[in-house]
């Protein structure tokens, strides 16, 4: 009776979690790489256009327009993350600012009543907008477009009943106006150059929502949920709560914007604001935002925002029409989910 073959001993496997990886490998896995390398191909192409726009001056000009944007695509790249949209945030930023200014004039109150009565006010609609998403369980495209339309109605509608134009009253003279420009509108100088503090603003944002999705709990819920969310709550994570957060996060953010809108002008008119959601969105895919949910950074949003902001003044620094705007920022977000599809698929593929 002849022996039987020897087996192969089986191979062995180190846990997956506990093998090195490259920095190649840690590279491509990034979900803001494709917004970066656009980014560095944008500031290059109109470093060579345009003579202005490597001038100082010219690049805080930049930054403010990136952070006006910037401020509120980091939450919108959480809400995304989080598998959720929110078609009222660009109108959500204009409601807040009328709320603190017609407060403040019709109340004759501080300024800051007006912020502080803002700031509760747009809380509670995006705590309305969670609350009906997972309550109802209609897409968020559904929610958010019904919240957009009443706001937008809303806005125009009180602002006529109330102050009788379509624009709020000037409120630069009342009391604690100017205190609250230093919050929300002033400029620093540093050198020779003058920053305008919704560049702090946007990068303490970025900081903070960097911080949550990759140090703590909440980022671990935020991915989840975007990632699945009958397979998130199966394992205990508080889908419903998740989300109504991040609409609230949203709401906050709008707040931020809106009382700059204020403070910088006096004034705000009605129907400012309609159509910057989509904006909001575009930085966030641009920055490697999926529309399916459970991936993307805050990093990307920011860069898509730069890049927004690159575009923006770029064009002009460069003496081309204006009218090209759209078409730039067009091709930018097909070219940005193509390398972002690109960059995924090489990650995985190392894997």
């Amino acid at each position: 009776m002849s022996a039987a073959a020897p087996t192969a001993a089986p191979e062995k496997t180190g846990d997956e979690r506990l093998m090195h990886r490259s920095a190649a490998r840690r590279l491509l896995g990034r979900p803001e790489l494709g917004a970066v390398v656009g980014a560095v191909a944008v500031f290059v192409f109109f470093s060579v256009v345009a003579d202005a726009f490597l001038q100082w001056s010219s690049f805080s000009t930049v930054l403010y327009a990136s952070s006006t944007l910037g401020i509120m695509a980091v939450p919108v790249a959480l809400l995304m993350i989080g598998g959720e949209f929110d078609l009222s945030a660009g109108v959500m930023v204009t409601s807040s600012a009328l709320t603190a200014s017609m407060f403040s004039y019709q109340m004759t109150a501080n300024v800051w009543v007006g912020v502080g009565v803002s700031l509760l006010a747009t809380l509670a609609i995006g705590f309305l907008n969670g609350f009906l998403l997972t309550r109802t369980k209609l897409p968020s495209f559904i929610v958010t477009l019904g919240t957009f339309l009443m706001l937008t109605g809303a806005n125009l509608g009180f602002t006529k009943l109330i102050s009788g134009t379509v624009s709020t009253k000037i409120i630069g003279d009342m009391e604690g106006f100017s205190s609250a420009r230093k919050v929300f509108a002033s400029h620093l100088t540093i050198g020779d150059v003058e920053l305008n503090v919704t560049i702090l603003w946007w990068f303490g944002l970025v900081a903070v929502a960097t911080w949550i999705l990759l140090r703590t709990r909440m980022g671990n819920w935020i991915f989840a949920a975007g990632g699945g969310a009958d397979a998130a709550r199966a394992v205990g994570v508080p889908v419903n709560r998740t989300k109504i957060g991040l609409y609230m996060a949203v709401a906050f953010c709008a707040w931020i914007a809106g009382m700059h809108l204020l403070m910088s002008y006096d004034e705000v008119q009605s129907g400012e604001g309609v159509g910057n959601e989509f904006l909001y969105i575009i930085a966030a895919v641009i920055g490697g935002c999926l529309m399916t949910g459970g991936y993307g950074s805050a990093i990307g949003a920011a860069v898509g925002a730069f890049i927004f902001g690159m575009t923006n003044k770029g064009i002009v620094y460069a003496q081309w029409s204006a009218d090209w705007f759209k078409l730039f920022l067009g091709a930018m977000l097909l070219l940005a989910v193509l390398l972002n599809a690109w960059v995924r698929k090489r990650s995985e593929a190392s894997k």
